[in-house]
């Protein structure tokens, strides 16, 4: 059987054109149902800040739900203080002295008063996650992503075993419905588990409409869509939050105006067919055939009689050894090519979210203004992923990934030659750094879209999600670390950077190349120094593209 028709299914449907109505409706649409997955990512920003706070003594009167120290506000702090945030010295009968010694301490008994200069109320000053309880917050962030984790791992099966489309609405509902619910939330326990809750459907979702917007497009289209409109549709949903943040000065109504937006998309169910890609993978050669006559009536060019030939379908999508065949996670491992680009591709986005996240989330330990330094971070995503768009094709993929994450990880450890006190120059260069692993972030989802076959790729992008969620799990804890070294994460982030640009250069070019379809027509990685000479010299030239070595 021929290798060359494998690759037809382009060609097939090239009659529709690249920017028809058809395809500009998919994009703008799948693109648009991004935005709050931009947002509920980062919302953790906001709603678990930690607000100026100290002691509260037991002489205190509540004003409109908030406490105050009789006779003093926020800033007008007494004489008892403590030394801390986290202690006070221990008063006598009369509230107003001092311990003898005046250094006699103890912890704060009667809880703690919050500033609401910022905020009415986080998670944090309604249930007191501060001192001894501060690790929470860090833990509910990272319970977050271990729900992305588990969204990328079976979102990805589920994909592939029964369609985009249906994966697509279901994980849509499930990240509002969730949201809403977290409202409701009376205890931290109860916030945290519907935090995972939350994280699988705003992972899966993403994913999810990356994939079937990918698979109904051309190459030329298709990058556009993920530089120019998936990807722009997360930075715009990223570039609201702090303006949603801003006027709404409380968790519970900040999740309320995140959650609703997300019932105006059930509606496209009627317009967002499912992949035909993913159709004809599974033989269903009639509702293949009725998207695309459906996508040339849209516009309004002519449709060949017989789109879809038996044998062409045959060959197209399935071989002797494959017809009929259900996928699995296993076979991301089952020959050398796919086995070497999952496992590079495992390690580079577990770098790579683990840096993006890092700095994302830092927002609000930057010096300054915490809207604008989040509005800065997202804007600067914005301008990165078109800049990324412009670039894409005047270098080779690995080149431009290497570019992009050696660029964030020497801005980064340049931060240690910084003294202290100079923390704007620390903030520009975080925020320089944070543009070129920005670019990689939304490139890797290009390049991998392009390196994984039809058969698996769901499943092989949502095994890099997984590995995502690894390195975003981690960084909460790496921000927090930051409270006794400040400078410690960006060294951590600043040579993850580095050692994901070395690597990235043993990924295959994939530019100016069709989807590969089957596991064999995918591109064998450069040179692996673990692959024998034998081996290296049966296998092709990266030029040939579409054979392989099993």
């Amino acid at each position: 059987m021929s290798n060359g028709k494998i690759r037809d299914f382009d060609e097939i449907t090239s009659f529709l054109g690249d920017y028809g109505l058809f395809q500009i409706l998919i994009m703008v649409l799948l693109s648009v149902s991004t935005m709050p997955a931009g947002y509920m990512g980062v919302i953790v920003v906001f709603v678990s800040d930690t607000p100026e706070h100290y002691c509260r003594s037991s002489n205190s009167s509540t004003r409109n739900g908030t406490e105050w120290e009789q006779g003093n506000g926020f800033h007008e702090r007494d004489s008892w203080m403590g030394p801390d945030s986290c202690s006070r010295y221990k008063l006598r009968e009369n509230w107003t002295e001092k311990a003898a010694g005046f250094n006699d301490t103890e912890q704060c008994l009667d809880g703690w008063v919050f500033s609401t200069d910022k905020y009415t109320a986080t998670i944090v000053s309604e249930w007191d996650l501060v001192c001894d309880n501060a690790w929470k917050v860090p833990f509910s962030t990272s319970f977050f992503f271990v729900g992305a984790l588990i969204g990328s791992f079976i979102s990805g099966h589920l994909s592939d075993r029964f369609g985009r489309k249906p994966v697509f609405f279901f994980t849509m509902i499930l990240q509002t419905v969730t949201a809403l619910i977290q409202v409701t939330s009376v205890s931290w326990i109860m916030f945290t588990i519907l935090n995972c809750l939350r994280g699988l459907g705003q992972i899966s979702n993403f994913v999810a409409s990356l994939v079937l917007g990918s698979e109904m497009l051309s190459k030329s289209a298709r990058v556009t869509y993920i530089l120019l409109g998936h990807s722009l549709g997360f930075g715009f949903g990223y570039a609201l939050l702090p303006l949603f943040a801003y006027f709404i000065r409380g968790w519970r109504m900040l999740l309320v105006a995140a959650a609703l937006p997300g019932f105006l998309f059930i509606p496209m169910w009627c317009l967002i067919p499912e992949s035909p890609r993913w159709l004809l993978q599974k033989g269903r050669v009639e509702e293949a055939e009725l998207v695309i006559r459906k996508a040339a009536q849209w516009n309004r060019v002519p449709a060949p009689e017989v789109i879809f030939r038996a044998g062409d379908c045959l060959e197209l999508m399935q071989n002797k050894d494959e017809e009929e065949q259900t996928y699995t996670y296993m076979d991301l491992m089952r020959t050398h090519n796919i086995r070497n680009i999952t496992i590079l591709g495992v390690f580079i986005w577990i770098s790579v979210a683990m840096v993006y996240y890092g700095l994302s989330l830092n927002s609000s330990n930057l010096h300054g203004n915490i809207y604008l330094n989040c509005f800065i971070s997202a804007a600067i995503d914005i301008v990165v992923y078109v800049a990324t768009w412009l670039l894409i094709d005047r270098a080779p993929r690995p080149t431009l990934l290497f570019t992009t994450l050696m660029f964030c990880g020497i801005m980064l450890l340049v931060i240690k030659l910084v003294p202290e006190d100079m923390p704007i120059m620390f903030q520009v260069l975080a925020l320089v750094g944070k543009i070129g692993v920005s670019a990689a972030y939304c490139f890797i989802y290009v390049f991998f879209t392009e390196l994984m076959p039809t058969v698996v790729r769901n499943m092989g992008l949502g095994i890099c999600a997984t590995a995502a969620r690894i390195g975003a799990i981690i960084c909460p804890y790496l921000l927090y670390m930051g409270l006794y070294s400040k400078i410690l994460p960006y060294i951590i982030f600043g040579t993850a950077s580095i050692m994901a640009a070395a690597v990235s250069m043993l990924l295959p070019d994939t530019r100016n190349s069709k989807l590969p379809d089957l596991l064999t027509q995918t591109k064998h990685i450069r040179r692996f120094s673990c692959c024998s000479k034998e081996t290296l010299s049966t296998q092709p030239d990266a030029t040939e593209g579409f054979k392989e070595v099993n």
